[in-house]
């Protein structure tokens, strides 16, 4: 749905923020509509037509905010890790090394007050393994900047060297872990406790790390 035109007599100045604050708050409600319906029937079998009516707008509106139903699965999905997309909720930067182990325990409990949040992106993540998923590339880009910065922050509490395999496996392992969880929470959420299981791991992860050593050191 396109924003209103300026009446007679009013600048484009005058109303610049209360439409940027419209097209924002419809955005928005797009992007919370698209999260459930692509979380509860994936990006093939959910339709525009039921997200624009989850976000009280037409059809042809969700169309003129996001252009198509692949670009607003990107949208979404950004929208989910906080991305912040065209004025909606901005970037919730990660912290770097040590302090990143902490705050992905910190995430995990968060994401145990947002159930729908964490199946939209468990559905579409396994979905995207198939061939010309649109959200395949988003998902593979993903994973390869957690692996880095993962590399980073275990190398710096372990005293490893975040380019070694050893340490680019446990990141790699960090990734499954955490989205295993996530199934295995989803499916039996009082019998999984994520952050105690996710601390565990990094627990059991760094001190296997720093046990061995960098390569040519014993102990």
């Amino acid at each position: 749905m396109a924003d209103e035109a300026e009446g007679p007599g009013r600048t484009a100045g005058q109303h610049a923020t209360p439409r940027s604050a419209r097209t924002a708050q419809r955005r928005r409600a797009v992007l919370e509509a698209g999260l459930a319906v692509f979380s509860e029937r994936g990006f093939h079998k959910a339709s525009l037509s039921e997200i624009a009516d989850r976000a009280g707008m037409t059809h042809a509106g969700v169309l003129h905010h996001f252009g198509s139903k692949e670009q607003l699965l990107i949208d979404v999905l950004r929208f989910r890790d906080g991305s912040g997309v065209d004025g909606d909720a901005g970037t919730r930067p990660l912290p770097e090394g040590e302090a990143l182990l902490n705050h992905l325990v910190e995430t995990v409990g968060e994401n145990t007050a947002r159930p729908g949040v964490v199946q939209a992106f468990t559905v579409l993540a396994a979905e995207s393994v198939l061939e010309a998923h649109p959200a395949q590339d988003y998902f593979r880009d993903r994973a390869a900047g957690l692996r880095d910065v993962l590399a980073a922050a275990l190398a710096e509490s372990t005293g490893r060297d975040a380019g070694e395999p050893e340490v680019r496996d446990a990141a790699a392992l960090v990734i499954a872990g955490m989205d295993g969880l996530q199934i295995q929470w989803l499916l039996d959420p009082e019998e999984v406790a994520m952050p105690r299981a996710t601390r565990l791991m990094l627990e059991a992860l760094t001190q296997r790390l720093a046990q061995n050593g960098p390569p040519g050191t014993t102990g």
